[in-house]
């Protein structure tokens, strides 16, 4: 890197948010995941543990578009949660491709431990930050995810995993006007659910 892209704000900016990223990453999610017993899951499966914990039951196309993965690899990932004991899975009666998949005891009690932890680390980290400067960040910090997305080839593939994130709303939504992946799916699945009025 040259002296002049090394004093460049948005450089600098960027450098930045990909340390505190790398920093959530193995502090907050994989460091915390080790403490409260799950060495066994990967990122990827805790990500699909913490989506089921908020929209309690899901098929595994809806678990591939939220992970970003096909099919086949949801499958495969769930298959393995199963017998392990984190997943539970009801395959439909008239389509097995339909097949349900909710959280267990196992994987409801370790989300409980992993959100205390999680809950009690954030709070001594951001102990004596100005709550009002955070918002400020959290906002700018919101507002170039949304231009990040809109210059990327397919913005309408992305699912940022907003809800498993301290999130109520999605961020692709709010700020980009358009729906991640994920939003589409389970706004089709709806409408396919709910019959049409004869009209």
């Amino acid at each position: 890197m040259t002296r002049a892209e090394s004093a460049n704000p948005v450089y600098e900016f960027v450098g930045s948010a990909h340390l505190f990223s790398s920093a959530l990453t193995e502090v907050l999610q994989v460091g915390l995941l080790r403490q409260v017993g799950g060495a066994q899951l990967s990122i990827s499966q805790l990500k699909l543990l913490q989506l089921l914990s908020v929209a309690e039951t899901q098929t595994i196309g809806d678990l591939a578009a939220f992970l970003g993965v096909s099919g086949a690899a949801a499958s495969k990932m769930v298959e393995k949660l199963v017998q392990r004991g984190w997943l539970s899975r009801v395959v439909g009666t008239t389509d097995r491709r339909a097949a349900h998949v909710s959280l267990t005891l196992k994987s409801r009690q370790l989300l409980t431990d992993y959100d205390q932890k999680r809950r009690e680390k954030l709070a001594k980290v951001f102990r004596g930050c100005p709550l009002r400067e955070l918002r400020k960040v959290a906002k700018l910090m919101d507002r170039i995810t949304a231009a990040i997305i809109d210059h990327s080839a397919k913005p309408e593939e992305i699912c940022l995993h907003c809800g498993i994130y301290f999130r109520g709303k999605c961020l692709v939504r709010d700020l980009g006007g358009r729906s991640c992946l994920y939003q589409q799916r389970s706004q089709l699945r709806r409408s396919e659910r709910t019959p049409s009025r004869a009209r």
